[in-house]
């Protein structure tokens, strides 16, 4: 009976010491309240880890993070930005460590870097919102924007949204689109704002009638009454899947790995869905106004070749929109 009690009581042990517990420091390209939402979540399966959150867009972020690799001491243990590609960048730079969450064989392996540096935790495609109020019958094309009269688009800018950074890449590598479509886009007085929730604010008070931008926003804005809607483009919207990371060094490895989990299991998954996301986990029903998975036309491009490409990329938009 002592043996049995003694081996119960070293289970329970090995299980309390298994738990993550600390403090986890994550930094996070996602929107102030879906942000404390993700970690709500977390904290009712993890009580005892206390989360520390540096939010900012994607590039403010990363700058910030490699600002303190170069001092010597980066302060994130975990990176929830948006695209693949800043991942790229960081893996090549050897800042990330390679784990591979037992969640992860849930999720399509297109989503989930081979080497365990990064995996996807949701979708987003960036689409076209345009005001219900000032707009009757919408473009249904990328190319039908960019012929619009100047002084009725707004978009986020790459310099600032990551978001648009990858889009960038991707739109200018497809047939359909190409650099000519920026080019054409430059000429219609595009208003620029450093990320996508500006520029819904810009359409939805009429400042704009259409405006390039991640779809859950407009779509969770009509849901809430926004006089916005919404159109995916006839060619295809590029898609992000904010992907998490965690970084090489970091303080709390098990609280890492388990907040990895976390956003990649049903639970995570699940909250994504409440908070109006799309999720990349199958047998997740999406939420309302959006389409299925498999009903997106989805433009891409190697995620690789846009993170060695990035830097090139943006300075030419800068120039050609006058940044």
């Amino acid at each position: 009976m002592r043996t049995l009690l003694a081996l119960i009581l070293t289970a329970l042990a090995a299980l309390a010491l298994a738990q993550p517990a600390g403090t986890l420091r994550l930094y996070t390209s996602q929107p102030e309240a879906d942000a404390a939402a993700t970690v709500a979540g977390f904290n009712r399966i993890h009580p005892d880890v206390r989360v520390e959150v540096f939010r900012s867009g994607t590039e403010q972020v990363i700058s910030r993070f490699l600002i303190e690799v170069e001092a010597g001491g980066p302060q994130a243990d975990v990176l929830l930005v948006a695209d693949a590609p800043t991942f790229e960048l960081l893996k090549e730079r050897d800042l990330l460590d390679a784990y591979v969450s037992p969640e992860a064989s849930a999720i399509a392996a297109v989503h989930v870097d081979p080497a365990g540096a990064y995996a996807g935790t949701k979708i987003l495609a960036t689409v076209i919102a345009y005001n219900r109020a000032l707009v009757s019958e919408p473009v249904t094309s990328w190319a039908e924007l960019a012929a619009l009269a100047p002084g009725q688009i707004a978009m986020p800018s790459p310099s600032y949204s990551g978001a648009a950074a990858y889009n960038l890449g991707v739109m200018t590598r497809a047939a359909a689109l190409g650099w000519d479509w920026f080019e054409a886009l430059a000429k219609s007085d595009v208003l620029l704002f450093q990320g996508n929730g500006a520029v819904l604010r810009s359409v939805a008070g009429g400042e704009v009638p259409y405006g390039i931008v991640v779809d859950f926003l407009p779509i969770r804005a009509a849901l809430e009454g926004s006089p916005v809607g919404v159109v995916y483009p006839d060619e295809g919207v590029p898609v992000i899947t904010e992907p998490v990371g965690i970084v090489r060094g970091n303080a709390n490895p098990e609280a890492a790995r388990a907040f990895v989990d976390y956003l990649l299991s049903e639970a995570g998954q699940r909250v994504a869905v409440e908070l109006g996301y799309m999720p990349l986990r199958p047998g997740i029903e999406v939420p309302e106004g959006f389409p299925a998975l498999a009903d997106l036309s989805v433009l891409s491009a190697d995620a690789a070749e846009l993170a060695a490409t990035r830097d090139a990329d943006k300075e030419r938009f800068a120039i050609l929109f006058g940044e």
